[in-house]
């Protein structure tokens, strides 16, 4: 009940914010704004939520980081309450931002592990590029004390090749030109990358279909997100 309590406490705000975040709270950007997919979707988990006695680690993501986060709070358990906040939100979305700043002004996290780059194909890695730095520090203002760990964006199972100029959709060479934007970001700020991208590519027999992983392609990744948040934790 408190699980679920906890839940719709949450779920509320965020339908709020995704309905009015283009009328309030979105500041001027100088990229274009953020353009939707056909679903968009939020989904935020808070195990634990009425106890203190170990640090809290939150994951954030999209469905890669939904799917692998079961595991990592398995092989976390007595160690840390692990949280998630899922999101199909580009970065560049008014309302991701407003479900970070929300998410991390209710809880303490000793350490937080984020990705974002599956999603928003319809911009360009010049527009991810100048995203990524405020969606960076929502993160930092929002929790200073935080120890930080950025996911870099995994593989296709099978890469698409696509007319010249096309900007419509996920290929290796797109996902590849994000992660580097992402590592300069990064080693700029002095935050750890966690290469979950070189872990899987090259196998797909870790793939259930072209984006998402299959139990083997979950458990090499929730082992390798784990024990990048271990040494970070504080007891």
């Amino acid at each position: 009940m408190n699980e679920y309590m906890n839940t719709i406490k949450l779920i509320l705000p965020i339908i709020l914010v995704a309905g009015f975040a283009s009328f309030a709270g979105a500041e001027p950007a100088t990229y274009s704004p953020s353009a939707h997919e056909s679903i968009e979707w939020c989904d935020i988990w808070i195990s634990h939520a009425d106890e203190t006695n170990l640090p809290r680690v939150l994951l954030i993501g999209d469905s890669i980081t939904r799917a692998y986060y079961p595991e990592v709070e398995k092989q976390l358990a007595g160690k840390a309450y692990v949280a998630r906040l899922t999101s199909s939100a580009f970065i560049s979305d008014p309302a991701l931002l407003q479900q970070i700043k929300m998410v991390l002004s209710q809880y303490k996290f000793e350490v937080i592990h984020f990705n974002n780059g599956m999603h928003g194909w319809q911009h360009s890695e010049k527009e991810y590029a100048q995203a990524f730095p405020e969606y960076l520090q929502a993160i930092q203002k929002n929790a200073p004390n935080a120890k930080l760990i950025c996911a870099n964006t995994t593989p296709l199972k099978i890469s698409p090749t696509l007319p010249p100029g096309n900007q419509t959709q996920a290929t290796d060479e797109r996902i590849a030109a994000r992660n580097v934007i992402v590592l300069k970001v990064m080693q700029a700020n002095g935050i750890p990358v966690d290469d979950l991208n070189s872990l899987v590519r090259g196998h797909p027999e870790c793939h259930s279909d072209n984006v998402h992983f299959n139990d083997q392609g979950i458990a090499l990744q929730a082992a390798q997100v784990a024990a990048q948040i271990v040494p970070l934790l504080n007891h």
